[in-house]
């Protein structure tokens, strides 16, 4: 899931990012390890054919991702061809008949412009055996839906907001327990498609409108949950089993005086509106030792109970008494190199080609079932 709905603004480098080169390979794959064989997988907005030239899409915005793990995949010396797809599948299936590779670089994260579908693309790799990066359909289903989530965690005693999840054509009747604000979003969209100041709601007539407005405008089911208010963190993890937790990130709103703080649409896409209210990510400040090593032990919690595997950020909320509190799982999540997850593996010590390196080594060791 790179996260970024298509046509999304994005965001400029950051000061301490590494983006890649493309170009003469350097033969920078660790040492022992094998030169690989690689098929990139993209999505694509329209219909496209096995051996289209990606070249000026790549010279985007909207294809910063694809353009950064080529550059690296290059730069680390492996043999790298892509595809892009849009609703044939077939396309796929051609292309392995005159490319096998050893893996997939999978970041496809929708079908038919719709990212509902990514865990379907994870499930026909699965079933045709195909060894590829990031998450299985199990962990991608299980993450998409956000209530089926909370559910699996609140179940095991890992703290979630209270919520109700209120479907199309039904009357929105809130539940007595749950207490205002609320946070009103769409159930299964990412990247805080949806989300607006107007999310935040204090009353059942604001409810109502809200529920409503999505109902109608994104022709989807509605989840409305209690609004946590705390700090805005961001948990990097790589790995199967095994889990390597990077530095955290932090959501901050330097210039947002009172609540509500929230990630909506335009605070992560929209830099004038960052900028006019002071909100930037960066590395947490000021976590106490005995917080952060909650934060790093309920992390790993969350990445296995979701069945996560490959690579995943979560998002968390900390209240000021340090109650951690699960908001959302993005299994592959954005992989350019100046956004949180590369900037955090870098900042463990890891360059952007090494983390690129990293996620297919994990790959291919992951057990699909």
């Amino acid at each position: 899931m790179n996260e970024l709905p298509a046509n999304a603004p994005t965001p400029p480098p950051a000061a301490d990012s590494a983006a890649p080169k493309g170009g003469r390979p350097s033969g920078r794959t660790p040492r022992g390890k094998r030169k690989l064989k690689i098929l990139a997988l993209f999505d694509a907005v329209a219909p496209t054919t096995m051996d289209q030239d990606l070249g000026p899409e790549l010279q985007t915005s909207d294809w910063k991702t694809e353009a950064h793990v080529l550059g690296a995949l290059r730069e680390l010396g492996h043999t790298v061809e892509y595809l892009a797809i849009f609703d044939d599948l077939n396309l796929l299936q051609q292309k392995l008949e005159t490319f096998t590779p050893d893996i997939i670089f999978n970041l496809a994260d929708q079908f038919r412009n719709n990212r509902a579908f990514d865990q379907g693309i994870a499930a026909y790799l699965e079933l045709h055996g195909l060894p590829f990066t990031g998450c299985g359909s199990t962990g991608l289903t299980l993450c998409k839906h956000k209530a089926i989530s909370k559910k699996i965690l609140g179940y095991h005693r890992i703290r979630v907001p209270d919520f109700t999840v209120i479907t199309r054509g039904k009357r929105c009747a809130r539940p007595a327990r749950l207490k205002f604000p609320l946070l009103v979003k769409p159930l299964k969209e990412e990247a805080s498609y949806g989300i607006a100041q107007a999310s935040f709601v204090a009353n059942d007539e604001q409810l109502r409108e809200r529920v409503q407005f999505i109902h109608n405008s994104f022709d989807c089911d509605v989840i409305a949950e209690e609004y946590i208010a705390g700090r805005e963190l961001y948990v990097s993890l790589l790995g199967n089993h095994r889990l390597e937790v990077f530095p955290v990130r932090e959501l901050v709103f330097q210039a947002v005086p009172d609540e509500p703080k929230i990630a909506t649409y335009r605070a992560k896409w929209d830099e004038e509106y960052r900028r006019k209210w002071g909100l930037q990510n960066q590395f947490a400040e000021d976590l106490e030792a005995g917080l952060a090593r909650a934060i790093t032990q309920t992390s790993r919690r969350i990445y296995h109970l979701l069945t996560i595997d490959g690579y995943a950020r979560l998002d968390l909320r900390v209240t000021p008494q340090h109650e951690i509190y699960f908001i959302e799982a993005n299994p592959n999540p954005i992989l350019a190199a100046d956004e949180d997850f590369a900037q955090s593996a870098q900042r463990a010590g890891l360059s952007y080609p090494q983390l690129i390196e990293r996620i297919i080594r994990t790959g291919l060791k992951t057990v699909r079932e």
